[in-house]
């Protein structure tokens, strides 16, 4: 279950310092590049109760690493209507529209 709160959700909250906000669609190249600065998405973690992501899981990201990883060519894509809209505080709505996912 994603989201800072693990609902589903990528709602954002007082203790969400790292702000859980943009809905992605995972891809291989990105979650290389997560593992590459020290946050592996891709091992389970049976005793966080996370099962690990694949290419094409969606997953609240915290809006950071989506900024870091658009700078590095390889934002994976998302989905607009599930990204919270406290995202715009730091990226442009013009940088998320254009890795708009094609669902």
């Amino acid at each position: 279950m994603t989201g800072f709160y693990r609902d589903g959700y990528c709602r954002t909250g007082p203790g969400d310092t790292g702000l859980h906000t943009v809905c992605a669609v995972m891809t291989d190249r990105f979650l290389e590049f997560s593992r590459s600065r020290g946050n592996d998405l891709i091992t389970p973690r049976p005793e966080w109760d996370f099962p690990g992501l694949r290419a094409g899981d969606h997953w609240c990201l915290c809006v950071g690493r989506w900024a870091e990883a658009l700078e590095a060519g390889c934002a994976p894509p998302v989905v607009l209507e599930a990204t919270h809209s406290s995202a715009l505080e730091f990226v442009d709505l013009s940088d998320l529209m254009a890795h708009e996912a094609g669902e």
